[in-house]
């Protein structure tokens, strides 16, 4: 079984890992599948460093004057977001203490999209995200990772929701 879960630095995304890991991959080591067929990919998508201005790269730098930033200042945030998204990842990773087979991606663009695309990508068997707990006017003004993936990935989708003292926070 191939399985993805979005992670991102909420404690509900690990939440909803801890689950899978508590819940879903130890009952598969235990089966008689083993194991060994069984994939976790652990995706974190970060956006795209933002852009503003005139220009594709400007940004304001005052009244009426843009700046474009050098090619190491864009390389500069891009490396920041790279370490970012690996301390994440590895903080995920030790979840899984060394239970299953596990891998890790990181990924650009906007999470819904991305881990639908790459659900799909990969051909995984399920694709498991967490739930903030929006209530109806924050998702539709925020949108909901959770509520996209349920109704545009290919695969089937379990959204692990937070135990109650934790959606209160």
């Amino acid at each position: 079984m191939r399985v993805i879960v979005g992670i991102d630095e909420s404690d509900e995304s690990l939440f909803a890992l801890q689950w899978t890991v508590n819940n879903l991959f130890n009952v598969l080591i235990n089966s008689a599948a083993g194991g060994e067929r069984n994939l976790l990919t652990l995706v974190h998508v970060h956006q795209p460093s933002k852009h503003y201005g005139v220009g594709p790269s400007a940004f304001p730098a005052g009244p009426g004057v843009a700046a474009y930033p050098s090619t190491a200042l864009v390389d500069s945030v891009r490396k920041s977001q790279e370490q970012i998204s690996a301390r994440i990842l590895s903080r995920a990773l030790e979840m899984c203490d060394n239970k299953m087979k596990a891998e890790t991606l990181i990924l650009e663009g906007n999470p819904k999209d991305k881990l639908c695309e790459i659900s799909e990508e990969m051909k995984v068997d399920l694709l498991i995200v967490g739930n903030r707990g929006l209530g109806r006017i924050q998702r539709a003004f925020l949108g909901s990772v959770s509520d996209y993936c349920a109704h545009y990935a290919k695969c089937p989708v379990l959204i692990v929701k937070p135990p109650k003292e934790m959606a209160g926070q």
